[in-house]
């Protein structure tokens, strides 16, 4: 990517979260940037609006005129796609997200990556945060949008470059996990768990991705690991880094200790080799939340930030949009929308809720969506993940063509077994469907919680205006 200011960079799959960032973040490094997308859809569509990027609906080989000078190709993208297969032909230079970040954005600056299964859009948020509020002028580069900063990226000022470290691979040419080329120095490492069965046969793949994490890990970095979570026991004698800590509840080099939680605040301590650190706030809630600001509050002590600037960002975290976002109170009806798809995190979010708001009733919606939820691997772990909510609507699995029959998540089997528990449940056709239903039978004092990785079919849209109209 030796390219000049005013060079023209055209992006395939511009809407996915991290692709998004980083056309912004090209963007204001004065490159000419334009972008193609199937399917996009808030918030990262709405930012490439605003950053006046041309966005072009659908892949062709049209979208090359006039033809650009580089190309960065998104991860969704086929080596049948048209629009890539023009590109190879007419010779135009080309690379992944992944290794373009590494090389050009990350360059030589410390990179603190956030990985594992769960939280690393909150987690590296909240990092961003606080090395913000330390003084760092960090950049970043997150697969979601802070509310604090309110765009999902930054070009750094600051020594440090935050980004969110997914294993998913990098593009159909270069097929390793994406933190691969994310210069991994200083490393959070939240979880590891069975996900993205598109392209990890089992767990021992998953756990051999974050292996190659470990071990590139400098003797002079940093580790920060979940200590509670067995894979993740097993991967630490790999990682040869001096400064290699844990945190946890029960276990670890850092611990907390959970003092409140309400509808306003969470509290909680955070002792390091039992000495108290102090006591934290913020509006956050969950016990997932609770170690993932754990997790920032350890790397932000190993940094050296001033532990007084990382209580301020932590009480002063605003949150992510579609991490527990509140979208409003229409009708009297709290609607929240949340990321929530793998089971875990399904079931820690409808946790987190209920209990943040006792009391009063949560419909949980969920639309399975990502290739993981779509797919019959955790068909049995859904019915754990909803095996305490009041009211479950689902949405019927979002388009499994491409799914061998065997292969394919059943909505209506979930149904059959919740109900065989004394849970109420529902499948649903369409959004619209869901949306008149909960028009029917939520009430005031009610909380609607919906859960996808996608669109949704414009349900939060479609709720509000309905809810609102009673």
């Amino acid at each position: 990517m030796d390219l000049r200011a005013g060079s023209h960079i055209h992006m395939m799959g511009i809407c996915g979260t991290a692709m998004a960032s980083l056309a912004g973040l090209l963007k204001d490094r004065g490159f000419k940037v334009t972008g193609s997308d199937s399917n996009p859809y808030p918030p990262m569509s709405t930012q490439i609006e605003k950053l006046g990027i041309p966005l072009l609906k659908g892949y062709s080989a049209k979208n090359l005129d006039p033809q650009p000078d580089f190309v960065i190709v998104g991860n969704v993208i086929s080596a049948n796609n048209e629009e890539a297969q023009e590109m190879v032909r007419r010779g135009i230079p080309y690379t992944s997200l992944p290794k373009a970040m590494g090389e050009f954005i990350i360059a030589d600056r410390e990179s603190i990556v956030v990985s594992g299964t769960h939280g690393k859009t909150t987690t590296t948020s909240l990092m961003s945060w606080a090395a913000e509020r330390a003084g760092h002028s960090p950049g970043f580069l997150i697969g979601g949008v802070p509310k604090n900063f309110s765009l999902s990226f930054r070009n750094p000022k600051g020594p440090y470059f935050v980004i969110e470290g997914d294993e998913y691979d990098t593009a159909y040419f270069d097929k390793v996990p994406k933190f691969i080329h994310y210069k991994p120095r200083h490393v959070i490492l939240t979880s590891v768990e069975f996900d993205h069965a598109d392209i990890y046969k089992d767990l021992a793949a998953v756990k051999d991705a974050f292996a190659r994490l470990m071990k590139m890990i400098p003797e002079d970095g940093t580790l920060i690991a979940q200590g509670e979570d067995q894979n993740i026991a097993e991967l630490l004698p790999l990682c040869r880094a001096r400064n290699k800590y844990t945190y946890g509840f029960d276990k670890g080099d850092f611990r907390a200790k959970v003092l409140e939680c309400n509808e306003r605040e969470t509290r909680f301590e955070v002792t390091f080799q039992g000495q108290s650190l102090g006591e934290f706030s913020m509006e956050l809630t969950g016990n997932y939340n609770v170690m993932n600001a754990t997790s920032i509050i350890a790397m932000s002590q190993v940094l050296g930030f001033p532990m007084d600037r990382v209580r301020e960002s932590l009480k002063s975290f605003e949150g992510v949009k579609r991490r527990q976002e509140i979208l409003g109170e229409p009708g009297g009806v709290l609607l929240i929308e949340d990321f929530a798809h793998h089971p875990t995190a399904v079931r820690e979010t409808v946790k987190a809720v209920q209990g943040k708001y006792k009391g009063r009733r949560v419909f949980s919606v969920f639309e399975p969506r990502s290739a993981t939820s779509r797919r019959k691997i955790f068909q049995k772990d859904y019915v754990d993940a909803f095996s305490n909510c009041d009211e479950v609507l689902l949405a019927q699995a979002f388009d499994q063509s491409k799914i061998d029959s065997s292969d394919r998540f059943s909505v209506d089997e979930l149904i059959a077994d919740l109900k065989k528990n004394g849970r109420s449940a529902a499948a649903f056709d369409s959004a619209d469907a869901i949306v008149a239903d909960l028009k029917k039978r939520s009430k005031s004092g009610d909380v609607v919680l919906v859960m996808s990785n996608g669109g949704f079919d414009g349900i939060y849209q479609k709720l509000t205006k309905a809810l609102s109209e009673r």
